[in-house]
């Protein structure tokens, strides 16, 4: 007998292809990991070449061909990726909330894990990396203004990444999992998402007072208090790992000492 406890007809063939399936496959985070890190090496080799050579001027036609062709494409592609996976992840979402078998759940539990970390690596160079890159840009180079080259890249592809991989984390997580899905909402999964979702709005609050003051040299200055303040949002990925670590426990009870999760005698 396997960590699956309910084998009714009903559920037998289901049961089978689970217990078939290992509880936790790395290739997700993996390949996400991997494909966010080699994209952005490239942008940033992007940056490294045509940011001096037409990023200088946004007015400029090399600035249109080399950046704003970036932002044109960036934007609709993002939207049509959100929809997408959050359509994909509602419309093929599983009915068996209340009756799923605990080795199942124990599956998408780790599933769910690999989320988080590909989030967690998109957060780092979207909030970390870029951001930080955008200060150093315009507190060396040129004043802030709506369109820059790390304006393009940090705002408007690089936020709205990590914005589509912590929501469609959150609706897994409410579509298939019972401690997410079927006992209300996670408060700590909500900030999780939430606050470095509204990072992105708050761009426009940004961007709208540099148009008004010049504050490269204050990047302390409290225009820029939000940004930090929705940044520690993050920190709720503690509150979500125990709830994660405390449903495995309970998962995993009676099977702690036993090779191959089979139950103990």
């Amino acid at each position: 007998m396997s960590l699956i406890a309910d084998t009714t007809p009903a559920r037998v063939d289901a049961a089978a292809l689970s217990a078939a399936t290992p509880v936790w496959d790395p290739k997700p985070f993996v390949i996400g990991s991997l494909a966010i890190t080699f994209f952005y090496i490239g942008v940033r080799i992007y940056e490294q070449v045509f940011g001096w050579y037409a990023g200088l001027d946004s007015f400029s036609p090399e600035f249109q061909k080399y950046w704003m062709t970036i932002l044109y494409i960036e934007e609709p592609v993002e939207l049509i990726a959100f929809l997408g996976i959050i359509g994909y992840l509602w419309k093929t979402r599983p009915n068996d909330l209340a009756t799923v078998a605990p080795r199942e759940e124990l599956r998408r539990i780790f599933y769910l894990l690999n989320w988080i970390f590909v989030y967690g690596i998109a957060i780092y160079w979207g909030a970390s990396y870029f951001t930080e890159q955008d200060g150093t840009w315009h507190q060396t180079v040129i004043r802030d203004t709506d369109f820059t080259p790390s304006h393009i890249i940090e705002f408007y592809m690089s936020y709205p990444m990590y914005i589509i991989m912590g929501v469609g984390g959150f609706v897994y997580a409410r579509t298939r999992l019972p401690t997410f899905g079927s006992h209300g909402y996670s408060i700590a999964y909500l900030l999780l998402f939430v606050g470095p979702f509204m990072i992105f709005p708050n761009v426009a609050l940004n961007e709208w007072g540099h148009t008004f003051w010049f504050m490269e040299e204050l990047f302390v200055a409290p225009l820029h208090w939000m940004f930090v303040f929705f940044g520690w949002f993050m920190l709720a990925v503690f509150g979500v790992s125990l709830q994660i670590l405390g449903r495995i426990k309970e998962l995993c009870a009676g099977y702690e000492d036993v090779v191959g999760l089979e139950p103990a005698e």
